[in-house]
Protein backbone atom coordinates (compact mmCIF):
# COMPACT_ATOMS: atom_id res chain seq x y z
CA UNK A 1 0.00 0.00 0.00
CA UNK A 2 1.38 3.43 -1.02
CA UNK A 3 1.85 6.47 1.14
CA UNK A 4 1.83 8.77 -1.33
CA UNK A 5 -0.31 12.08 -1.22
CA UNK A 6 -1.26 13.74 -4.08
CA UNK A 7 -0.68 17.52 -4.47
CA UNK A 8 -4.14 18.50 -3.80
CA UNK A 9 -3.98 15.74 -0.70
CA UNK A 10 -0.49 17.91 0.37
CA UNK A 11 -2.26 21.17 0.08
CA UNK A 12 -5.25 20.92 1.88
CA UNK A 13 -2.97 20.95 4.56
CA UNK A 14 -2.45 24.71 3.68
CA UNK A 15 -6.51 25.66 3.41
CA UNK A 16 -7.07 28.97 5.23
CA UNK A 17 -3.41 29.24 6.01
CA UNK A 18 -1.22 32.03 4.84
CA UNK A 19 0.57 30.97 2.24
CA UNK A 20 2.41 33.63 0.99
CA UNK A 21 3.35 37.43 1.86
CA UNK A 22 4.53 40.19 -0.02
CA UNK A 23 6.00 43.32 1.15
CA UNK A 24 6.59 46.97 -0.77
CA UNK A 25 9.78 47.56 -1.33
CA UNK A 26 11.66 50.42 -2.54
CA UNK A 27 14.54 49.00 -3.48
CA UNK A 28 14.59 45.12 -4.24
CA UNK A 29 18.56 44.70 -3.79
CA UNK A 30 18.75 46.35 -0.88
CA UNK A 31 15.67 44.33 0.60
CA UNK A 32 17.49 40.99 -0.73
CA UNK A 33 20.67 42.45 1.41
CA UNK A 34 18.77 42.97 4.50
CA UNK A 35 16.99 40.46 4.61
CA UNK A 36 19.31 37.95 3.75
CA UNK A 37 22.02 38.73 5.61
CA UNK A 38 19.90 39.07 9.04
CA UNK A 39 18.02 36.32 8.24
CA UNK A 40 19.68 34.03 6.00
CA UNK A 41 16.55 33.90 3.50
CA UNK A 42 16.95 33.30 -0.50
CA UNK A 43 15.99 34.69 -2.92
CA UNK A 44 14.60 34.56 -6.96
CA UNK A 45 13.82 37.58 -9.02
CA UNK A 46 11.45 37.87 -11.31
CA UNK A 47 12.31 41.07 -13.29
CA UNK A 48 13.32 44.50 -11.81
CA UNK A 49 10.83 45.66 -9.69
CA UNK A 50 9.98 42.10 -8.14
CA UNK A 51 11.81 39.09 -5.66
CA UNK A 52 10.43 36.27 -4.17
CA UNK A 53 11.85 35.15 -0.89
CA UNK A 54 11.81 32.02 0.80
CA UNK A 55 12.48 31.94 4.40
CA UNK A 56 12.52 27.87 5.20
CA UNK A 57 9.23 27.78 6.47
CA UNK A 58 6.76 30.54 4.67
CA UNK A 59 7.34 32.16 1.08
CA UNK A 60 6.60 35.61 0.14
CA UNK A 61 8.16 38.94 -2.06
CA UNK A 62 9.39 42.17 -2.08
CA UNK A 63 7.47 44.37 -4.62
CA UNK A 64 9.22 47.76 -6.17
CA UNK A 65 5.68 49.06 -7.43
CA UNK A 66 4.16 49.66 -3.88
CA UNK A 67 4.37 52.10 -1.55
CA UNK A 68 6.55 51.16 1.50
CA UNK A 69 5.78 52.31 5.29
CA UNK A 70 4.62 51.91 8.02
CA UNK A 71 1.06 50.74 8.87
CA UNK A 72 -1.09 47.49 8.37
CA UNK A 73 -0.31 43.93 9.28
CA UNK A 74 2.44 43.58 11.70
CA UNK A 75 4.62 41.09 10.69
CA UNK A 76 6.59 39.15 13.59
CA UNK A 77 9.36 36.54 13.20
CA UNK A 78 10.75 34.28 15.72
CA UNK A 79 14.16 34.38 17.17
CA UNK A 80 16.21 32.04 19.49
CA UNK A 81 18.73 34.65 20.48
CA UNK A 82 16.72 37.98 20.33
CA UNK A 83 20.26 40.05 21.32
CA UNK A 84 21.85 38.77 18.57
CA UNK A 85 18.95 39.42 16.14
CA UNK A 86 18.53 42.63 17.11
CA UNK A 87 22.56 43.60 16.68
CA UNK A 88 22.37 42.21 13.06
CA UNK A 89 19.33 44.04 12.04
CA UNK A 90 21.64 47.27 13.19
CA UNK A 91 24.82 46.27 11.81
CA UNK A 92 22.63 45.59 8.56
CA UNK A 93 21.19 48.89 8.28
CA UNK A 94 17.77 48.31 10.05
CA UNK A 95 16.38 50.83 12.73
CA UNK A 96 15.06 50.16 15.75
CA UNK A 97 11.61 51.67 16.06
CA UNK A 98 10.29 50.19 19.22
CA UNK A 99 12.70 48.99 21.53
CA UNK A 100 12.86 45.18 23.55
CA UNK A 101 9.90 44.96 25.88
CA UNK A 102 8.46 42.20 27.45
CA UNK A 103 4.84 40.81 27.32
CA UNK A 104 2.82 37.61 28.41
CA UNK A 105 4.96 35.12 27.19
CA UNK A 106 8.22 36.86 25.84
CA UNK A 107 9.66 39.79 24.67
CA UNK A 108 10.60 41.47 21.24
CA UNK A 109 11.47 44.22 19.89
CA UNK A 110 10.25 46.36 16.41
CA UNK A 111 12.50 47.40 13.20
CA UNK A 112 12.37 49.53 10.01
CA UNK A 113 14.22 47.67 7.16
CA UNK A 114 16.45 49.82 4.81
CA UNK A 115 12.85 50.33 2.44
CA UNK A 116 10.60 51.33 4.87
CA UNK A 117 9.03 48.49 5.96
CA UNK A 118 8.24 47.49 9.86
CA UNK A 119 8.30 44.15 11.40
CA UNK A 120 9.03 42.77 14.85
CA UNK A 121 10.68 39.93 16.57
CA UNK A 122 10.39 38.00 19.11
CA UNK A 123 11.25 35.21 21.66
CA UNK A 124 10.20 32.98 24.34
CA UNK A 125 11.07 34.64 28.06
Amino acid sequence: MSTTTTPAEQQAEQHHRIDYIEFPARDTVEAKRFYGDVFGWSFEDYGPAYTSFKDGRLNGGFDASLPAGKGGVLVVLYSKDLEATHAKVLAAGGRIVKDTFSFPGGKRFHFADPTGNELAVWTEP
